[in-house]
């Protein structure tokens, strides 16, 4: 996983609500572990649309805007490394599914949530102007667009994955020494 701390970059609209996880990645494409190569299929079935934004070139960016319940439906980590191998960093909307919520975190892909007021002031700017920058601040966990500021939350222990760029095996393998330290401590304790 790669460190995160400050963010900034342009964004790709996507107003679109309840967008469900065999809608990002298609089950068809469901056949690999291995988490590169999905990105080309990142929304395959709506790319046909020449409209769809992501056939746009003016929206380029690491940050994809979601509207309202992003990642609903069957749980699948492939959409995240879908939405990860096509580029993406973060995705803001106003609400996540839970599953895929967990399922970004868990693979460096940072969901954040912010209100539907912020949401619709950025969606509005971003579509009339496709270069305005968001700025994303993990460590003070803020939002910055536009002469606005927005808290977001996130777990502590995601933040500290984020911020060290490990995932969770990784972050206890750091521990190793503290952990081996804790186990002769207390075994010395459970003789005595």
């Amino acid at each position: 996983m790669e460190k995160f701390r400050l963010l900034r970059s342009s964004a790709v609209p996507l107003p679109i609500e309840n967008i469900d996880t065999d809608q990002i990645i298609p089950s068809r494409f469901l056949k690999n572990t291995s988490k590169v190569g999905f990105g080309k299929n990142l929304f395959r079935d709506w790319r046909f649309n020449p409209d769809f934004v992501l056939n746009n070139p003016l929206y380029v960016g690491k940050i994809l805007i979601s509207a309202r319940n992003l990642g609903c439906g069957s749980s699948r980590e492939h959409a995240i490394w879908a939405i990860l191998d096509y580029g993406f960093r973060v995705v803001i909307s106003s609400f996540f599914a839970d599953i895929f919520k967990e399922n970004a975190l868990n693979n460096g892909l940072l969901p954040i949530e912010i209100s539907e007021i912020f949401l619709k002031n950025i969606f509005e700017t971003v579509i009339q102007y496709p270069k305005s920058i968001i700025n994303v601040d993990l460590e003070n966990q803020n939002v910055f667009f536009e002469n606005q500021t927005e808290k977001f939350n996130i777990n502590f222990y995601k933040k500290t994955c984020f911020l060290h760029g490990s995932d969770d095996i990784e972050y206890l393998a750091n521990l190793k020494k503290e952990i081996d330290f804790f186990e002769k401590k207390n075994k010395l304790i459970l003789r005595n």
